[in-house]
Parts: structure tokens; sequence; C-alpha cells
């Protein structure tokens, strides 16, 4: 076999592989809910899962979580899910709930003007607006709640989305431009993000009289950081505060709390950004040799602890026994494997930051 046949074959090979590879790895459901291509959205499958959005959302307006709504239902598991319409301890913002269904419904409406999308899309919309404490929070879970679910709920960005879309109605971003929203439903949005901010910066940790970050949830009536579940503690939490500031750097002519808050954030980011280690995972998940740790890694990207303690400002790991700890070897298989301990998060807010001060004179 002389050498261009060789590379042929090997072309072929690749080439079979992939086919393969996309056959047997099917894109996860939330992908195909964060589609942004306009044709994808005049197809029957489009339209397909728009009509399960449509039959899975409840009689609150809200969606619940971690549930894949993109297949084609069979006639009983459609009477199950409607069945359930009237559940009203299920809706949530937690874990992208309710706000990707939304932008789905948004983009299938813009491509196709079915009425039913746009009543499902503004139905969800006033689930959003009938969640808000009046010190402009948002639970986890509404209308029926219990436990933690009641916090100011930060955690996995459960407000900053919201607070995102609003922002991208309010302006008429793509897919939220046309007659898709009212002018009427635009004010009620811009009354409701304003205090949204409010509850921001309201619930900012102050340590020594200056801005810090946020914890992952917030008592709804003092705005203490608050605990949710076990191994998530009150602290000053990098992840989600993350997510915060890139919403405040998003608020055009900034005032000067929305300015001290920003520079207080990014300043705590800074100061306990972790330098020269690295997250690194061995083997597969299931072989007896799968790990994950921090290593030393002089020449790595700095990385942040989720959690860092309310006292020393230390970070630490937890396990379901809800006991914090310095390092992922002393906490149990379980959540150090099925947790987001460390991330770089903030790191994506330093350019965005610079191009923030330029704009604003600082």
């Amino acid at each position: 076999m002389n050498k261009n046949t060789m590379r042929k074959f090997f072309v072929l090979i690749v080439g079979m592989a992939a086919v393969i590879a996309s056959q047997a790895a099917p894109r996860h459901w939330k992908a195909i809910l964060r589609e942004t291509d306009p044709e994808f959205f005049k197809t029957e499958e489009a339209t397909m899962i728009g009509d399960n959005l449509l039959l899975f959302q409840r009689e609150t307006g809200g969606w619940q979580k971690n549930t894949d709504m993109t297949y084609e239902l069979t006639p009983v598991q459609r009477d199950s899910v409607a069945s359930d319409k009237s559940r009203r301890d299920d809706s949530t913002i937690d874990n992208d709930a309710t706000t990707i269904q939304m932008n789905f419904l948004a983009r299938l409406y813009v491509a196709n003007k079915e009425v039913r999308f746009k009543e499902g899309f503004n139905n969800a919309l006033e689930y959003l607006l009938s969640g808000q404490y009046e010190n402009g929070g948002w639970p986890q879970f509404w209308p029926d709640n219990e436990g933690y679910q009641v916090h100011i709920t930060f955690n996995d960005d459960a407000i900053s989305n919201i607070l995102k879309l609003f922002d991208d109605i309010i302006n008429g971003r793509e897919p939220y431009q046309g007659e898709l929203v009212d002018d009427d439903m635009r004010a009620r949005l811009k009354d409701s993000f304003d205090r949204g901010i409010e509850c921001i910066l309201a619930t900012q940790i102050m340590v020594n009289g200056e801005p810090t970050v946020w914890c992952q949830q917030h008592d709804h009536v003092t705005y203490e950081p608050a605990s949710a579940r076990t191994y998530e503690l009150p602290s000053f939490c990098s992840q989600e505060s993350a997510a915060i500031v890139e919403v405040l750097l998003g608020i055009p002519n900034p005032d000067q709390r929305v300015r001290r808050a920003i520079h207080g954030a990014m300043k705590w980011f800074d100061d306990y950004k972790l330098e020269g280690i690295a997250l690194e995972r061995t083997g597969r998940r299931g072989d007896p040799d799968y790990d994950v740790r921090l290593v030393e890694q002089p020449s790595s990207e700095p990385l942040w602890a989720r959690f860092y303690d309310l006292e020393n400002c230390k970070p630490f790991v937890c396990d379901r026994d809800g006991i914090p700890r310095e390092r992922l070897d002393q906490i149990g298989t379980e959540r150090r494997f099925g947790y987001s301990w460390y991330n770089n998060r903030p790191a994506g807010l330093y350019p965005l930051y610079e191009a923030w001060k330029s704009a604003n004179g600082e």
C-alpha cells in the first residue's frame, strides 16, 4: 500500500470513527435546549420539543429541574407528564430550570410565530415575577417550598440567570425582540431587575466595612449567609459570586454603590486566588484508580476554591456529614467526585473588569 493510499485509508477510518462516535453519544438534552441555529427551530424536531416543554410546564408557569424534555413521548408518558401539571412543589430556577426552557420557546416563537409558544413563554415570565420577594431576591423553589429552599438563592446562578434573562428582554436582545413581550411587561421586568440588584447589594458580605463576595444562599429575612445541603455551609463562595459580578458589570451608568460592590468583589478574587496548583483527574470514573486531587503546578492558571470559611477565609471542602475539611482526600469519593470544589470562573471577569473600568472612567 503506497503512502497516498494509506493516507486515504486513514482519513476514511477517522471519518467512520467520528460518525460512530456521534451516533454513540447524542447531544445532551441541555445542549439541545441551548441551540441557537435559526434553521433548527424551523424543523419538526424543534416543534416537537417545544410542545413537550409546554406539556411539562406546570400550571405555576415554571418547570422542574434535571429532566430531559427533548425526546418523543409515548402516549403513556404524555399522560404521566400531564398528570403532574398541577404540582406546586417542584417549579424551580435551580440547575438552569425554567430559564433554559424559556429561551428555547422564545427562539421557537421567533422562527414560527406559533402563539402557543409565546403564551408559554409569557406564563413563565409571570411565574418568575410571582416568586420575587419584596426585598428583590428569589427562593430556589416556589410557590410551595420548605427548608433551605426559601433562602435567597444564588447557587448554580439561579438569580443571576433570571437577571440576565430580564436584562436581555428589557433591551430586546435576540431572541427576545419583536412582539414576544409587550411594553407593559418590559416595564414590570425593569422594576423587578432593579429590585434584584438592590438585593445583590444588600446581601454582599461586608468585612471590616468593606464589600467582598456572596454566599450561595442568604437568609431571606436577615440577608445573612445561610446553609443549604449539609455540605453547603455559610461561606464566601467564588463560583456564584463570579456570576453575580458579571451581572453588575453589565449595568449601564452604574452608581457608586454598584461600583463599590464590583471593586470590592474583584479585590477579594485577587486576594484569595490559589496559584501554583492545578486540579488533576486520574483514571476513569468507576475505575479503581479514578481520583481527583490538587497538585503543585507552578505554571498553572489561578484557581479558586468554591468555598472559603467566614472566619478566616480559608478554602474548605465538605462531605455530607457537614464537617469542613482542608483537603479533597479527607472527604469520601461520592462528594469528592460529585461536586465542583474548585473553579477558574473568576478569571473570566478580569478582561470584563478592565473594559468596564475604561468605559466608566475608573
